[in-house]
């Protein structure tokens, strides 16, 4: 097997295209929430504290002395890369909080028929036994289950 032919089974494996997938929108996606935060919020925050640009914020160490130059700690960039980072984060979360109430949703709409004759059995209802497709499917889903959990 070739190096190249090698490599495009590797890169074309569903995980690896995946991740590339994720890797760039999530690029996307910090870009477009750093001008959020820099365009959109900033600017009124700014107005209401006197400063227009949080970049701006300094603070003075050393001032310059002769062919020393000053030393100046820019603590502005810091802040506004932490307010990047929290909406970034806080967007990221709902959006996990998100698909996490989905599939409870899901796997209590997926719930097997096993669990339902029990609870049958449990109430005193009659009790049909799985047709063979059914547990087949029941055994595939249990499968899935199993290998996402890993």
């Amino acid at each position: 097997m070739s190096f190249i032919k090698e490599f495009r089974d590797f890169a074309m494996r569903g995980n690896v295209a995946d991740l590339a997938i994720g890797v760039i929108i999530g690029s996307a996606f910090g870009k477009v929430v750093s001008s959020l935060v820099a365009d959109i919020i900033m600017p009124p925050i700014g107005l209401l504290i006197g400063v227009v640009d949080l970049k701006q914020f300094s603070f003075v160490l050393r001032k310059a002395r002769n062919d020393l130059p000053a030393v100046i700690m820019n603590y502005g960039s810091f802040l506004q890369s932490l307010v990047d980072f929290i909406i970034f984060t806080l967007a990221i979360f709902s959006v996990i909080k998100f698909m996490n109430k989905l599939r409870r949703e899901l796997e209590g709409i997926l719930e097997s028929p096993a669990e339902i004759n029990k609870e049958k059995t449990e109430t005193g209802t009659q009790v049909e036994p799985p047709a063979p497709q059914e547990i087949l499917l029941m055994e595939i889903r249990d499968l899935l289950k199993k290998s996402t959990k890993k």
